[in-house]
Formats: C-alpha cells, structure tokens, sequence
C-alpha cells in the first residue's frame, strides 16, 4: 500500500509519519494480494482533540474510520482498531460477492501464523437484517426547511426532496454541530 499523509493545522513529523505506516501496515494481513491502492491518512488537531481519518480506496469498496484521542499515537492505535473489525465483519461477504462477479477474492479466507483472521460467527453475517421499512410521501423543500424538519424529528440526517434541484438530497448534522448536504451527481 501507498501512503498518502497529510496533516490539517499540524506538521506531520517523520517519527509520526513512521508510526502511520507501520501500524497501517498491520492491515495487509488481510488481504490476499497487497491492495495497490493509496492509502489516505490526515492528522489533524482540534479543540485539543487529536483526530486521525483514514480512507483505503479497495475494489469495489472502501474501508474508512476516523478516530479522536486526547493523544496522537492513541488516535492511531484506535483507528487501525476500527479498520481490522471492519476487515474482520464484512470479509465473508465481500470475498461472496467478489466471486459471484468472477473476480478473484479481496480478503485472505484461511488462518495466519495458525491463528484464524476471522472471528465471524453466523449471527454477525445476518446482521445486516432489514426489520423496518418507511414510506413517506416527500413534499419539496429547501435545503433550510429540511434542516428544520430533522431537528424537529430529533434526527442525525433527513432525506428530502430538493425544490432547487429537482433531486432527492439528504441533509446530516456533522460531528462539528454545522450540517452538511449530500447530493446525487
């Protein structure tokens, strides 16, 4: 893997840098073949926090995680955490579906140094169970009367349709309090 490593309001030192690269290095265990992607890591401080973000463009997915930590090197620790559960939860189904398109399998299937790299049991890959559906009719709006309706409904996010463009967009409250928009291209 390649690494892209950046840092936001901080300097990005070569031990730090060092740091990145080994600990996301551990991830290559997982994967059959060595992802040619780029690896893309920002260090950034914030109100004292100090944030880690690291995205890992795949074939047909992308592994994403974003940790805060009041140290650094704790920030890094915590977010090759993540990368590994997701690894570890979503492995079984993506290498299904990899094969079923014919395509040879992103994630290795079989034990590492005699220890097995899965712990899925049966349970974790019925997870993804659908046990409510909604259905609403969309009245248009603008964006500021979508934002009203999800802090009314007490919400993260609302999908709605867009008066400007025609389209279905979906305002989310960012971790920040401001709020974002997401829109189809």
């Amino acid at each position: 893997m390649r690494y892209t490593i950046r840092g936001q309001r901080m300097e990005v030192t070569e031990a730090l840098r060092d740091y990145v690269e080994k600990k996301l290095s551990r991830l290559e265990r997982y994967f059959e073949a060595p992802p040619e992607s780029e690896v893309h890591v920002t260090l950034s401080v914030t109100k004292g926090q100090q944030a880690v973000e690291v995205t890992i463009p795949l074939p047909g997915a992308l592994l994403r995680a974003e940790e805060k930590r009041d140290d650094m090197y704790a920030s890094i620790d915590f977010v090759v955490d993540k990368l590994e559960r997701q690894i570890r939860k979503h492995k079984t189904k993506m290498n299904r579906k990899f094969r079923q398109t014919g395509t040879s399998i992103l994630f290795k299937e079989e034990a590492i140094n005699g220890n097995s790299v899965s712990t899925l049991t049966h349970d974790e890959e019925d997870e993804l169970e659908l046990v409510r559906t909604k259905r609403f009719n969309m009245k248009p709006m603008d964006v500021e009367e979508a934002i009203l309706q999800m802090n009314m409904v007490g919400h993260n996010f609302y999908v709605f349709a867009n008066t400007d463009t025609k389209e279905m967009n979906v305002v989310y409250r960012r971790n920040d309090g401001k709020y974002g928009l997401i829109e189809s291209v």
